[in-house]
């Protein structure tokens, strides 16, 4: 906690020092920050080359555990729109907004989509081999549900017109197509999971941001629980959750690209099970990699999980 508010002490001042006020984009480009790569992605498909994009937190990294620069928050006073994911995912978020006194219009880009509870009131993630619990009501991962980006690209298109009347129309067309692609992605999706036979649609993960894939899509996805938050997973967490891969004949143990690949290796090991590839869960590769748009990420998932799980 102290490291942190001395990080955004630091902020304030560099604002201070740095500037005397707001200053919109360059070439009357509407200045637009996102929060993390996936939503980044989304406004550029809507915003086209109306916007000047800057995106907090890039490609492979975790949002829930990301530490604000001072140029994050100049970015944020010099914004002419804030979109965030909400459903607490951004935990840096407000504190960074409020450091940056920053007064565009904050979006949250999951606002009205179809949010699942989260049972356990929060999931892990795993940072240098240490378990680090996310403690939330709701799961945030709502992206990983196409009819839910449609909802984000929606709210995004809503948020540009507010902020850019003059290029309202442009966003409309931009966002109505994109929803065309996304429908015929979802469509895909159904196709390709929906030709595994249903008892071999199960998988493991290092945590869990694929709960609505298994709503929309119907997968199952196992993953350790209960782990403390200081130490690596224990071996009765590990042995308990081989118990269950077993029981529940799990076809393949992927890795994710946020997250340390030791636990899933260590499992996949003890399980006697090949790991399947890495899946994509809550950050985009950067360009030239397997999955730098949200539509390209959710294929090679699909990819990857069709692929693991058929060669099980």
């Amino acid at each position: 906690m102290k490291k942190r508010t001395l990080l955004l002490s630091g902020l304030a001042t560099a604002l201070l020092s740095g500037f005397a006020a707001p200053a919109s984009a360059q070439d009357g480009k509407l200045s637009v920050v996102a929060s993390f790569s996936i939503i980044g992605d989304l406004a550029k498909q809507v915003g086209g080359d109306r916007i000047e994009l800057r995106t907090l937190v890039g490609p492979d990294s975790d949002a829930h555990v990301y530490e604000p620069r001072p140029a994050d928050a100049m970015a944020l006073a010099r914004a002419d729109v804030i979109l965030v994911n909400g459903l607490l995912l951004e935990g840096f978020m407000a504190r960074l907004i409020e450091a940056s006194q920053a007064d565009a219009p904050i979006t949250t880009v999951s606002d009205g989509a179809d949010i699942l509870n989260d049972p356990t009131g929060g999931h892990y993630h795993f940072v240098g081999g240490k378990a680090i619990f996310h403690a939330t009501p709701n799961d945030p991962h709502a992206w990983q549900s196409v009819g839910n980006v449609k909802t984000y690209v929606q709210n995004i298109e809503k948020a540009f017109c507010a902020a850019d009347a003059n290029g309202c129309e442009a966003y409309k067309v931009n966002a109505s197509a994109y929803i065309e692609e996304l429908t015929v992605l979802d469509a895909e999706i159904k196709a390709q999971i929906g030709a595994i036979p249903r008892d071999h649609r199960v998988a493991v993960v290092a945590h869990n941001a694929f709960r609505y894939f298994e709503r929309d899509y119907g997968m199952s996805f196992l993953s350790p629980q209960g782990v403390s938050t200081e130490s690596e997973a224990s071996a009765a967490d590990v042995a308990s959750l081989i118990r269950e891969i077993r029981e529940k004949r799990a076809g393949a143990v992927f890795s994710e690209n946020i997250s340390d690949s030791r636990l899933v290796e260590q499992i996949a090991s003890e399980a006697g099970l090949k790991l399947g590839g890495t899946l994509y869960s809550d950050a985009l590769s950067p360009p030239g990699g397997p999955a730098p748009t949200y539509i390209e990420m959710m294929r090679y998932n699909v990819k990857m999980l069709t692929s693991g799980i058929n060669k099980s």
